[in-house]
């Protein structure tokens, strides 16, 4: 069994994060901006599974990076309307960085192959 890749550990940790998150949102928003952010938090896991076990990698990381974008949108949007507090924003946007960082290394490094 090939090793965990760090992208795909720390994302899983993400995820945790971001569901114990939206949990909390109020309740006419549960339907919305929960369930979409839980989507596309899921979406991406499941594309860098994807693209870890796949001989072309391209495609599923370039929706996964569309993904975490979408993401960034709809996080700041919580934050501009207050369903997502100064401190859960902040450490959910770090996040949300550091795996696109992580996934543009991952796309750099397979172009240059």
């Amino acid at each position: 069994m090939p090793a965990t890749l760090p992208i795909i550990q720390h994302w899983e940790r993400t995820i945790h994060d971001i569901l114990a998150r939206t949990e909390k949102f109020p309740k006419r928003v549960r339907f919305t901006f929960s369930t979409r952010i839980d989507n596309l938090a899921l979406d991406v896991y499941e594309r860098l599974v994807e693209a870890r076990y796949s001989k072309d990698k391209g495609e599923p990381l370039r929706r996964a990076n569309l993904d975490l974008e979408k993401l960034r949108l709809l996080t700041r949007i919580c934050h501009e309307e207050r369903f997502l507090d100064e401190r859960g924003y902040e450490n959910v946007a770090r996040n949300i960085d550091e795996a696109g960082r992580m996934l543009g290394g991952w796309m750099k490094e397979r172009k240059a192959r």
